[in-house]
């Protein structure tokens, strides 16, 4: 589905605490005199010395072999044309972040003021000492191919200008798996292409490569059909210009195999769509609109295979999918240039990663139960885990066969467990989440729907269709507030439990929550002025099927806000307590906290509960818990009355859930560091490299709400939730003062938790 964005939005994002989108972090310590000294000056001359002497010591001693440059001139940013080097840098600060988040790779956005094509080569090529490798990005045709081609033979670092190959690699490995389907040869095919720009041009020459015949394809543009008689034609064009008579699209579609639409949108008609050969392979990639609408293709021909730049629709053809996984296997092999063998390694690799089995986690992030190879499932999902350590291998094994690696690696399976380590699933867990949910939305009930932060949260859930909310408060405030702030929520539901038209609905509930604890001391009396309360009001809305989940506590204390939810729905069934859990997403990935919300100071006992709730809770993630009980104590090494408690619980809960790892008690520093546990405690279940904890019981409240917060303040981690674990129906609170993106995360947490019923969440 297509995110609707909002001019505000879009600027408080990038405007909101430090401006832009990316900062540089010290990797070494510069916390004393001593690592001062070392940083600078005196210590730094050492490693210049040695740079000096053998200049392939800058990838030892240096940034170099990890940092890519992404460059523009601004002159074709996106669908907004020459709007200069300044307007391009948030682009080229987002070209960054996706580097860094899907293949670890660091980022310099350089933007420069400069058109003149040899000027800026000159420019370019003068800082090959700083980078790695060299990302072009939104430079106009067709200087862009003149300016690659050039720093491609001068440069001994790898040069791509995405813009040209990312979109030809993605959909040529689409176009591969595509014609196995319908059973056709490459060479055989005829291809029509709508658009001539730099990204056209690029495509037909790699799908040239992969075998199609330049003589069966007819290019047009807004002028009509490239013919080589044609006035005025660049030398681009005239590699694909044609000498047939034909003259426009409509008459050069009957008959094709494939066509490719790199141009405008709805400018292709169903008529020309069932004038194609049959079984036709359509990919209109036009963006935000295809030049045909995917409903409109697929009622057109129902043997249509259909690819767009659309996530809302099947093989979506994402540059994503490409330029972070092959300048990691670029700089991983220190390749002196990205050459065709390696673009046609990462295609093939990505065409062959498809056939495989689809990971349950990809399903899941989708919704779908049985993702697989087939005319809606012809390239991977960008969610796949296993993109980095597929494409990034391929790509570097590539460029060792082909003699342009000044690297080779030796270990392979070591290679890909460095990839894992570098990134993977755990930095895309609320990705999966919020995927998740919108597969199948549900109603949220919000009980503070008069505040500001809810009410934009509201927005955004039923913008991205994450969530279909329900405003529970006051109805003139809420009214008010979505006008002075001119919020687009109209038509969503707004419930006010004092209108005298939700008596009846009073009444009710107030019989069902006088028949929960008329036998705990509760009168009919008070059960009616209760309910009339939004937060058991809200709850009793989950607990009689008007709504699916229920979220608030963002304006009160935890205790008074759960308290009406075990009242009113109380726990699940074979649950002893409920617990609260917070995901920490940290540069290391995911870790689990708990309980961090709910039981002050739990027994050996009740730790077990804790850990049995905890365990399935992130089983529901899709991640294996390995859990370390946490003291002052490791292993009996000190004596008190926490290492004794926590070791009664390990050996209680390792006794009562002998399916998962569980180890303690021991200190937090041992627990997350491997090495140490090796070192001195080699017994420890958590001690082999690829059982590493993720989840981190606490002996009560104090420490896990301390150690939590702590991280999230000084630790540059974001603190997912609290999310209420063993609820019978799905209720979550929120920590007192969340920020917009907190409340739309446990939004979709709770939507999750509502389509997977009984998972103790």
């Amino acid at each position: 589905m297509a995110i609707k964005i909002r001019r505000e939005d879009a600027l408080n994002y990038h405007s909101q605490g430090t401006p832009g989108k990316i900062e540089v972090i010290p990797s070494k310590p510069v916390s004393s005199q001593l690592d001062l000294a070392l940083a600078y000056s005196p210590g730094v001359a050492e490693p210049c010395k040695e740079i000096a002497a053998d200049p392939e010591n800058i990838y030892k001693y240096t940034s170099k072999g990890n940092l890519v440059a992404v460059i523009s001139n601004g002159t074709a940013v996106l669908g907004l044309g020459d709007i200069g080097p300044e307007a391009s840098k948030p682009v080229m600060e987002g070209k960054g972040v996706l580097f860094k988040k899907f293949a670890g790779i660091d980022v310099f956005d350089l933007e420069v003021d400069e058109k003149d094509p040899k000027k800026l080569i000159q420019i370019i090529r003068s800082l090959e000492p700083t980078f790695g490798g060299i990302n072009l990005e939104d430079i106009k045709a067709p200087e862009c191919f003149e300016i690659e081609q050039t720093l491609k033979q001068e440069m001994k670092i790898p040069v791509m200008h995405d813009d040209q190959h990312g979109t030809a690699i993605i959909s040529g490995a689409a176009l591969l798996n595509a014609l196995e389907i319908v059973e056709k040869k490459i060479e055989d095919i005829k291809l029509v292409v709508s658009g001539a720009g730099a990204a056209a041009i690029s495509c037909l020459r790699f799908y040239v490569s992969l075998g199609v015949k330049k003589e069966n394809i007819i290019v047009c543009d807004k002028d009509g059909v490239i013919k080589k008689d044609r006035l005025g034609l660049l030398d681009i064009h005239q590699e694909f210009a044609t000498d047939k008579n034909i003259n426009s699209i409509a008459e050069a579609l009957p008959g094709a195999d494939v066509f490719l639409g790199l141009s405008a949108g709805n400018i292709i008609s169903p008529e020309m769509i069932k004038s194609m050969a049959p079984n036709p392979i359509v990919f209109a990639l036009a963006n935000p609109d295809p030049e045909i609408a995917y409903d409109t293709a697929i009622a057109a021909r129902q043997d249509v295979i259909m690819a767009t730049g659309r996530s809302d629709h099947p093989n979506q053809v994402n540059n994503v999918l490409g330029f972070p996984y092959i300048f990691r296997g670029a700089l991983d092999v220190r390749a002196t240039v990205i050459n065709e063998e390696m673009k046609l390694a990462a295609a093939r690799a990505i065409a062959k990663l498809a056939k495989e089995p689809v990971p349950e986690i990809v399903n899941k992030a989708y919704g779908e139960t049985n993702l697989g190879f087939g005319r809606f499932y012809l390239i991977p999902k960008p969610v796949d885990p296993r993109l980095i350590t597929t494409i990034a291998p391929a790509v570097a094994k590539a460029a060792i066969e082909s003699g342009v690696a000044k690297k080779e690696i030796k270990d392979w399976d070591a290679y890909e467990l460095e990839l894992q380590k570098r990134i993977g699933i755990d930095q895309r867990l609320m990705s999966i989440v919020i995927g998740r949910a919108k597969k199948d939305p549900k109603r949220v009930v919000f009980g503070e729907a008069d505040n500001l932060k809810i009410l934009k949260a509201a927005q955004i859930i039923r913008d991205e269709k994450i969530a279909i909310p329900i405003l529970l408060g006051n109805k003139e405030r809420i009214l008010a507030l979505i006008a002075e702030n001119s919020l687009d929520l109209g038509g969503v539901t707004i419930i006010d439990p004092v209108d005298a038209e939700e008596q009846e609905r009073i009444q009710t509930f107030g019989k069902i929550l006088y028949n929960k604890r008329q036998r705990k001391g509760m009168t009919i009396y008070d059960a009616n002025r209760l309910v009339r309360e939004r937060n058991y009001f809200g709850a009793l809305m989950v607990e009689t099927g008007a709504a699916d989940a229920f979220i608030s506590g963002l304006t009160r204390d935890y205790p008074k806000t759960i308290l009406p939810s075990l009242q009113t729905i109380g726990v699940n069934k074979g649950v002893n307590r409920v617990a609260g859990m917070y995901i920490m997403n940290t540069p290391r990935g995911p870790y689990f906290f708990a309980d961090a919300t709910v039981n002050l100071n739990p027994t050996a006992e009740e730790l077990v509960d804790i850990i049995g709730l905890t365990a399935n809770a992130v089983k529901f993630f899709n991640m294996e818990p390995r859990i370390a009980l946490l003291s002052y104590s490791n292993f009996g090494s000190a004596q008190g009355d926490i290492p004794a408690k926590m070791a009664k619980a390990t050996a209680l809960a390792k006794e009562k859930y002998p399916d998962v790892i569980i180890e303690g008690e021991m200190q937090a520093n041992v627990a997350l560091n491997q090495e140490i546990q090796r070192e001195i405690y080699p017994f420890s279940a958590l001690a082999h490299k690829d059982k590493a904890v993720n989840t981190l019981i606490f002996p009560d409240l104090a420490s896990s709400n301390i150690a939590y917060k702590l991280l999230a303040e000084l630790g540059n981690a974001e603190a997912i939730g609290p999310i209420l674990l063993g609820m019978n129906k799905p209720v979550h609170i929120l920590q007192l003062g969340s920020s917009i993106r907190e409340i739309v995360n446990m939004v979709a947490i709770a939507v999750v938790d509502a389509q997977t019923s009984k998972m103790n969440l």
